[in-house]
């Protein structure tokens, strides 16, 4: 276990998003759980996404997220970014903007392409900017907007 390890508190869907994280994200695996009985339903577990380990907890509906935490996906490219976005959409995730989007179960993800990275630590401030600004635009990040963006600059 590392140092450091994020601990997700859910209302009672744990087990459902254990089974959706490890099945969405390569890299990831199931470590541990407890049941409430032999048969009985999760009640917390280990488990690791894209390499991430983390910890969850079926802790009632007094706990909820927030967008003041949120999960960072750097993704290699534009196939990646799709991937991800229209499986999260297609298990009932709601788009926000700017790459942000909120899972079924109330977790706030960025799903970001490694390029806009490139693009904002660029020395160029007005390229940055006009990068972010593009960004500022979109609800999934588009990397052929965002390197238009930068080359217009």
């Amino acid at each position: 276990m590392n140092k450091v390890t994020p601990f997700l508190m859910f209302d009672d869907q744990l087990e459902a998003a254990i089974a959706f994280y490890t099945d969405t994200f390569p890299d990831s695996e199931i470590k541990t759980v407890a049941r409430t009985g032999e048969d009985g339903p999760i009640t917390s577990a280990e488990f690791v996404v894209g390499g991430q380990f983390f910890m969850g907890y079926n802790g009632g509906s007094y706990f909820t997220f927030s967008q003041g935490f949120s999960l960072f996906v750097n993704c290699k490219d534009q196939r990646e970014v799709d991937e991800y976005w229209n499986k999260l959409v297609s298990a009932g995730a709601t788009p926000s903007q700017c790459g942000w989007i909120t899972d079924q179960f109330g977790v706030t993800w960025q799903i970001v392409p490694s390029r806009f990275m490139e693009l904002i630590a660029d020395k160029n401030p007005r390229k940055v900017q006009a990068v972010m600004e593009a960004m500022m635009t979109m609800v999934k990040l588009d990397v052929a907007a965002l390197e238009k963006a930068y080359d217009a600059a």
